[in-house]
């Protein structure tokens, strides 16, 4: 007969994969992870999911009150914040970085935000990936991806990283969406795979994303769901992975879809 306990959030569990527990909390997490496989499967789940969410923010923090921050950081209590002051220097800084994304973009960023697919099930890989994503990309704002649209050459020298790691042919027509700003490609990592993701910005409905990863699940005709308020369009080849999600109405992202799907050579 198993014990009662309390759950962990997901910032427990986060902070358990990060090394940033006290010995007396890690050995609890883990006594809990050896009784309760759900615990398990989430922190499994949780540790698979490696986004660079500071390189996708890199605009924002740019212009971050980092003195504010700062000063908001040395006022909290010493029993909430001993876990920072043990924490190695990059994790703090990449709290400080969160911290600052969340007041610019008018948005909370933090570790239990980014807690996904509660409702997936484990052995559904795709699935997995298309929910890491949406969360993501919930995140981003217009400002996100504020900016000038980068010239031709800026745009295909950014598609060659990610042809070079997933093996694709991308050009910067390929990838083009009718009415749609190019903003940036960005080579990511899903569970230890590339994860490559071209950015736009959609004047009518805001963020939208192309990402793609390699797969040997086989082709996949196109399929539509909503995740995060979004939709997405997603389908597969013999080699690659594709969804595209957007604020856009389903109609309109399938049409999209449609048309990158014909462009795409991989």
């Amino acid at each position: 007969m198993s014990t009662k306990h309390t759950i962990p959030s997901d910032e427990d569990l986060t902070a358990f994969i990060d090394g940033e527990l006290t010995a007396e909390e890690a050995a609890r997490i883990e006594a809990i992870v050896q009784e309760d496989e759900s615990v398990a499967a989430r922190l499994e789940f949780l540790a698979r999911a490696n986004l660079p969410f500071e390189q996708a923010f890199a605009p924002l923090l740019s212009e971050a009150p980092r003195e504010k921050l700062q000063a908001m950081l040395a006022a909290i209590p010493a029993h909430e914040g001993a876990r920072f002051a043990s924490a190695p220097a990059a994790t703090r800084r990449r709290f400080l970085g969160a911290l600052a994304a969340s007041l610019v973009a008018g948005i909370a960023i933090d570790r239990a935000v980014i807690g996904i697919g509660r409702g997936l099930s484990p052995n559904d890989e795709n699935s997995e990936w298309r929910a890491v994503v949406a969360d993501y990309i919930s995140l981003y704002t217009a400002e996100t991806l504020a900016g000038p649209v980068p010239g031709r050459q800026d745009q295909a020298a950014q598609l060659a990283t990610l042809d070079e790691k997933l093996g694709l042919s991308l050009s910067p027509e390929a990838v083009a969406l009718p009415g749609i700003d190019f903003k940036r490609a960005l080579l990511l990592q899903y569970d230890g795979k590339a994860l490559a993701q071209v950015a736009y910005l959609d004047p009518e409905t805001g963020p939208m994303a192309l990402c793609i990863v390699k797969s040997d699940a086989g082709p996949k005709a196109p399929d539509l769901e909503n995740r995060k308020g979004m939709n997405v369009v997603y389908w597969s080849n013999g080699t690659h992975a594709f969804m595209l999600i957007g604020y856009a109405a389903a109609d309109r992202m399938t049409a999209i879809a449609d048309g990158v799907r014909a462009r795409v050579a991989v």
